[in-house]
């Protein structure tokens, strides 16, 4: 399982929201290409980055700092928020992004997700952002009667590289991760999925790493990276351990 360390950029700035109101945003680092160094330099294999205001202007809006992102660290960097046409894909995959995550066009357009799919095989995920279980949309501001697995069977054998499960109800709050929704949306697919959304401490991960689900392929870990609740150290000696064993 890969811990994703996660860096939601608004106004050039690294934040955390709580169920993704834009009003209850918390700073955590002026500086995102410092705060990707830091996690490159703790050993994680991965990024996490979100393009907030991108989420809700539909655009991408935070750009120069997610190219100084891509500068500062080697790290694979899976980016989403914003992206909405081939053309914007196609110029963040060119610019070194490794994977583009598609959440409100995924709804709106699936068949340019599954064309984006077919063009670039692995480097497309699907963004299943839930509120009450039902898809939420346009940076969690709209609510759709879809439920996750519903919006995941769409994409069934379309190549896509996995389905980002955010339970935005629980995201920011520190309240734990949705282990049984996510592993239930993990044994509905084949498609690979990485939870999201409340992490709040290692027995987060223990919990996701028990269900013992091969198709649950990561873990977003927001806040509690950032206050200190989860040790980097320890959190990648647990799972690197798991896969030892």
């Amino acid at each position: 399982m890969i811990l994703f360390p996660a860096i939601d950029l608004k106004d050039g700035r690294c934040v955390r929201l709580k169920r993704g109101d834009m009003k209850s945003a918390t700073v955590f680092n002026d500086d995102p290409a410092a705060q990707a160094r830091a996690f490159a330099e703790a050993g994680f294999p991965w990024l996490h980055c979100v393009d907030l205001n991108g989420a809700f202007e539909g655009r991408s809006a935070n750009a120069e700092a997610v190219n100084a992102i891509r500068a500062a660290v080697s790290l694979p960097i899976q980016l989403g928020g914003g992206i909405r046409d081939m053309k914007a894909i196609e110029s963040w995959l060119a610019t070194g992004i490794t994977r583009v995550i598609l959440g409100t066009v995924a709804l709106t357009d699936p068949a340019l997700v599954k064309k984006a799919a077919r063009a670039f095989p692995g480097r497309i995920v699907v963004g299943a952002d839930a509120k009450g279980g039902r898809i939420a949309t346009r940076g969690w501001a709209e609510t759709t009667e879809l439920t996750p697995a519903e919006l995941g069977e769409r994409f069934e054998d379309a190549g896509v590289a996995a389905i980002l499960f955010t339970d935005v109800d629980r995201d920011g709050l520190m309240h734990g991760v949705n282990v049984r929704a996510t592993a239930a949306l993990a044994r509905s697919l084949s498609i690979p999925v990485i939870a999201s959304g409340g992490v709040c401490g290692l027995a987060d991960i223990e919990a996701l790493l028990a269900t013992d689900e091969p198709n649950i392929a990561g873990v977003v870990i927001g806040r509690a990276l950032y206050d200190g609740r989860i040790d980097a150290k320890a959190a990648l000696k647990l799972v690197n351990t798991v896969r030892s064993s």
